[in-house]
């Protein structure tokens, strides 16, 4: 691996002027076409030739065959920016008003490139095959990894690897975890259905309003009441409208959230109390309603064995630091480890001098453009330690 890290080096400045060019130009989930044939066309004029497309959505599957009967390692890099307004003062500032890549896929991406460009510059010195799989759609509930997975960008892979930038560590760490690193994610809405009347007389109307704090009240009461305490769990409601004017008894609520779980039978039985506790309230009130819950990204659950590989091979080049607890964010990387073993870790990317450690999603969100080399060449030595 010593030529591929070696030519990440020489990399540099090239994978820097792609993260700059993507952040300057990010796509909304869905819509990362030309983010997607900036990346191709880098890849093709490098000799690239087994890239594939898709017709029904912005992905892209990319194969460096070093031999035939060579095992497929696969890595992944996500490409959709946010719906933010970017307030950094910085020359590679977005320049589409209101979306920015507030997450780091921009610096996903271009690691992802680099590390295919060194590995294809070096083929006859691989040791596997490689698959680099770009994906669309990661920033909302219907992920793209499902597409993808459909279209075959896990057909005869071995092992899949991701990385996300993470502002919570500094440049040179990363953070790894064992087991279940990530929440399943999913999302419900509410509608309670009462009868308008007076605001005088609300004996002759059903109070939608009130009906609908009373379920928001017995739902909260799910995890601290009906959960094992040893079982993390989160029900948020996110948004609650209804109404239309003070004197009016209301006689239509719509409640919507998300849930969160680190286990699949907690995950499943939440919902089943969510609708349960809906429905009593609702015809103890003589409401009725509507109960929606849609099953999102799963849990993610690293493979002992693929982190015991990432952390040997992130030594070399930064500090791998065991983050020990699950955060109950959700990532549809979750999905590919579900079919194929394999491993998710954090790249540090906070260096207090370059003002780089404000949170995710916070639209002052930067990288240490350091951290894309370190991430490139923790992909190349995963392939040594593979081995």
């Amino acid at each position: 691996m010593k030529k591929i890290i070696a030519e990440i080096d020489k990399l540099k400045d090239k994978i820097i002027e792609i993260r700059r060019h993507i952040h300057m130009y990010p796509d909304l989930s869905g819509e990362e076409y030309p983010t997607r044939d900036y990346v191709k066309e880098i890849l093709q004029k490098e000799g690239i030739k087994e890239i594939r497309t898709f017709e029904n959505h912005a992905g892209m599957v990319v194969d460096i065959i070093a031999g035939d009967n060579l095992p497929t390692i696969a890595f992944r890099a996500d490409m959709d920016a946010l719906p933010i307004k970017e307030e950094n003062n910085v020359p590679y500032k977005s320049r589409k008003q209101g979306v920015m890549h507030a997450c780091g896929h921009d610096g996903h991406t271009a690691i992802l490139t680099g590390f295919l460009i060194a590995c294809n510059r070096h083929k006859d010195k691989l040791p596997f095959n490689i698959r680099g799989i770009f994906q669309h759609k990661e920033e909302v509930m219907d992920g793209g990894s499902e597409d993808l997975i459909r279209d075959g960008a896990l057909d005869g892979v071995s092992a899949i690897f991701g990385l996300h930038m993470y502002p919570y560590l500094k440049t040179g760490e990363i953070g790894y975890k064992y087991g279940e690193m990530m929440a399943s994610a999913d999302m419900f809405e509410i509608e309670i259905f009462g009868k308008s009347a007076h605001g005088a007389r609300p004996h002759e109307g059903v109070d939608a309003i009130l009906t609908a704090s009373m379920v928001v009240n017995s739902i909260n009461h799910i995890v601290s009441r009906r959960i094992d305490p040893l079982h993390p769990a989160v029900i948020s409601f996110g948004t609650i409208e209804g109404g239309k004017a003070a004197n009016i008894i209301c006689d239509h609520v719509k409640l919507s959230g998300t849930v969160r779980t680190l286990n699949d039978s907690v995950r499943q039985n939440i919902k089943e109390m969510m609708e349960e506790a809906t429905a009593g309230i609702c015809r103890a009130m003589g409401a009725k309603y509507n109960f929606h819950y849609y099953f999102g990204n799963p849990e993610l659950i690293n493979d002992d064995n693929m982190v015991d590989v990432v952390i040997k091979a992130a030594k070399k080049f930064a500090t791998p630091i065991d983050l020990k607890q699950p955060v109950m964010g959700g990532e549809d990387f979750a999905n590919y480890l579900k079919v194929v073993k394999g491993a998710f870790f954090r790249l540090g990317c906070c260096n207090e001098n370059k003002a780089t450690c404000y949170p995710q999603h916070h639209p002052r969100f930067d990288i240490d453009e350091d951290s894309l080399i370190i991430g490139a060449k923790i992909f190349a030595n995963i392939l040594k330690e593979l081995k």
